[in-house]
């Protein structure tokens, strides 16, 4: 049963990205020009999916909510494969400022994200 949930789970979340990514690409362009052309959709995509899962983990929730939102929808809305493959895009542009700051924008801002998200479920408990 959890398999078929975290399943169900991915698909919408693969969808949510999809939707986000050519919203982002259309609309803020802009935003990624002013800090060294960075890829927007997918930091603002990976970085509310830490938040969102440290907050279900702080909730404490069923396995059951658990494999169908946190291993599937985060699952399949987050990317790590399209943020390393941009950040080798940023290498092989010889944006090395963007490259620095995107990578440390991602893992460090989502490490802390996941923290602040398990405080807040905390808190909600």
């Amino acid at each position: 049963m959890e398999i078929l949930l975290a399943g169900l789970g991915a698909s919408i979340g693969a969808m949510i990205r999809y939707a986000i990514t050519n919203y982002g690409k259309k609309h803020w362009e802009w935003i990624g020009k002013q800090f060294s052309n960075l890829p927007t959709p997918t930091l603002f995509i990976n970085l509310t999916g830490a938040l969102i899962l440290g907050i279900i983990f702080g909730l404490g929730t069923n396995v059951f909510f658990y494999s169908l939102v946190g291993t599937g929808v985060l699952g399949g809305y987050t990317t790590f494969s399209t943020m390393n493959t941009e950040l080798v895009e940023l290498y092989k542009s010889r944006n090395y400022h963007g490259l620095i700051l995107y990578a440390v924008t991602s893992y460090l801002g989502g490490v802390i994200l996941v923290f602040i998200g398990f405080w807040i479920g905390q808190l909600c408990k």
